[in-house]
Formats: C-alpha cells, sequence, structure tokens
C-alpha cells in the first residue's frame, strides 16, 4: 500500500478535482503491475495496473489506495474492470468519501487520507482545502524572504506551488515583481487570485501573457484598473470575505487554497482574521528562517489576541538552513 501512495505522488498537482490514485497488482508474492491516474479525464490507476499486468492479473490481489470507483463518470468503473480481468482479491487504501463509491473498509487509512487530503475535505464540505503559509525570522518578525532552495526545483514552497490548485497573494506583495510558479518537471501551475483592498482604483501588477493571463484573478471591493492588453479576470464583492471567494474557487472546481503571506498582511489581514474566525483554515506552513530580521509587522491577528490556537499534527521538516513546521487547526 505504501508502494501504491509513492506512485500516486508522481501526479501531484495533476488531477484535481479528482484525487490521487496509485494500484499495484501483486500475484504469488511477485509485483506483476503498476499504475496511477495521471490527470482528470484519463483512465484511473487500477486500468493502468492491469494493462501493465496484462493475463498476470488473473487470480491475482490488487492494492489500491483509494477505493476504487463503481460508478459511471468520465470514465467507466473501475470495478468492472477489475472484474474483467479475473482478479482475486482487491485491498483497499481508504474508502472513497464520495457518497455515490464509499464502503466501509480501509487499510493504512490515515496514510492515504493524507494523499489526498484536499479531495477528501471538499467531498466533505463542499470547500477548498485551505492552507496559510508564511516566513518567520527568529525574533517573530513576518519575512518577505524564502530560505536557501526553497524556490527551485525539490524546494518546499516550489513543490507547494505544485501542490495547490490555487494561491491567494495581497496585491501589494507582488508590485512590481514576478509571480512564484513552481519549478518541478511539467508541473501545472496554479490560479493565482489577487486581493486588492487599496483605496487606489489602479493595481500594478507584473507583465503576464495572454496564456499566463488566464491563470490570474483579481477580486476587489470595487472596480480596478488592470492592464486591459493582459485582459486579467475581475471581480467585484461587496465585501472581500474568504468564504465569499472559497465558493468562486468551488465553481472553478479547485480542490486546494494556499494563502501565502509575503513579508506584511497587506490586503489580507481581514481576510485571515475572518477565515479564522469561521473555521475556514485547514492547515499551515511555516518557514523559520535562520537569522533575526528588525521588520516591523509581526503574526498577530487582532481578533486572536486572546485567543490560543491549538495546532494538531504538527511536525518540521529541514529545508535548507531554515525549518519548515507543518500543522493541522
Amino acid at each position: 500500500m505504501r508502494r501504491c501512495v509513492e506512485i500516486a505522488k508522481k501526479a501531484i498537482g495533476c488531477t484535481s478535482p479528482n484525487p490521487m490514485v496509485g494500484c499495484v497488482i501483486v500475484k504469488d508474492g511477485v509485483v506483476v503491475g503498476e499504475g496511477f491516474h495521471p490527470k482528470a479525464g484519463q483512465p484511473h490507476a487500477e486500468v493502468f495496473a492491469l494493462r501493465d499486468a496484462g493475463d498476470l492479473a488473473e487470480n491475482a490481489t490488487a492494492y489500491v489506495s483509494l477505493e476504487p470507483c463503481n460508478h459511471y463518470g468520465r470514465t467507466p468503473p473501475c470495478t468492472e474492470a477489475l472484474i474483467r480481468a479475473k482478479v482475486k482479491r482487491v485491498v483497499v487504501g481508504m474508502v472513497d468519501p464520495n457518497p455515490i463509491v464509499a464502503s466501509k473498509v480501509g487499510v493504512e487509512e490515515e496514510l492515504c487520507k493524507k494523499l489526498n487530503e484536499a479531495y477528501i475535505h471538499r467531498m466533505l464540505t463542499g470547500k477548498p482545502f485551505v492552507t496559510l503559509r508564511y516566513s518567520l525570522s527568529v525574533n517573530g518578525q513576518l519575512s518577505h524572504q524564502l530560505g536557501e532552495g526553497a524556490k527551485v526545483a525539490g524546494g518546499y514552497y516550489s513543490k507547494l506551488l505544485q501542490e495547490y490548485d490555487g494561491i491567494i497573494y495581497s496585491s501589494t506583495s507582488i508590485t512590481g515583481k514576478s509571480v512564484p510558479t513552481s519549478q518541478e518537471s511539467q508541473a501545472k501551475q496554479p490560479l493565482h487570485i489577487i486581493i486588492a483592498t487599496s483605496p487606489n482604483s489602479s493595481v500594478q501588477l507584473p507583465h503576464f501573457s495572454s496564456d499566463a493571463a488566464s491563470q490570474v484573478i483579481v477580486f476587489a471591493e470595487k472596480d480596478v484598473v488592470t492592464d486591459p492588453e493582459m485582459g486579467i479576470e475581475t471581480v467585484i464583492l461587496e465585501k472581500l470575505q474568504l468564504n465569499a471567494i472559497l465558493d468562486h474557487c468551488v465553481q472553478r472546481g479547485l480542490c486546494s487554497v494556499l494563502i501565502d503571506l509575503h513579508g506584511s498582511f497587506g490586503d489580507l489581514k481581514e481576510l485571515l482574521e475572518d477565515g479564522v474566525d469561521n473555521g475556514l483554515l485547514q492547515k499551515v506552513v511555516m518557514e523559520l528562517l535562520p537569522f533575526w530580521d528588525e521588520g516591523k509587522e509581526t503574526l498577530t491577528l487582532k481578533n486572536l489576541e486572546k485567543q490560543v490556537l491549538k495546532f494538531e499534527k504538527s511536525h518540521p521538516e529541514t529545508s535548507g538552513e531554515s525549518i519548515v513546521v507543518f500543522g493541522y487547526f
């Protein structure tokens, strides 16, 4: 089952709104076929594994990280493919939270759930899975910097940009700068969601090509001016609230959203306070940088000054000289 999860991760950032799934077929103690779901609309992991195994799938055991689908969608049911191949036994990593699929059995559930935490959250709540990311100096100041190696291929930040469907930024954090992109091989770049609360009607954005501009959206409370040649979509809301923005993300098919702080809250402070107060944040990624910074802003939200938030399942990882802490609200 751990091998199923390992090969499923080859499709990180490519399967949304579908889950990542891996399948391994074993016969007489020998792996005879492997496969993973590469992209929404393409065959599922079981189909690729059965193709790999060929006739050896008969009387074999299929290990699948997520319960095989038993309904018609973009592709036929995987249960039928397994039956036609005369697979003797199927071992499931976790049950599918989709009510038209779900049964009651699962092996290595925690490992398999972590693989598809965004898909599971959206299926159960109807909302995207939301993560807050920020960098702190050792004296607790918000920093615009990222640690050495974080942005290059294999770095934690590059992998985050590959993993999430959408990234929320403050318009003030990208003025005159390029929008971050994942450097992972063949990464599908996320939707860039820019929040603009400035009293100025003009939003200074980096120049985007026509293809890149289609992956940018600006949310504001009043009409804002962007470069008309780029054709960037603008959404005007009566009040900028995280819940309304997430509803728009759902309409666009997003399963996961990363709120990315760079150096200050900028346009995001009220949005974050709203998100924390209403339980809309699920995860946090905090990078502790190896230096002292006399910055002007610490990570304090006025609504939380007397409230202690407890994080669960937190664990640290090293990234160059930095420490990156992952935890759950």
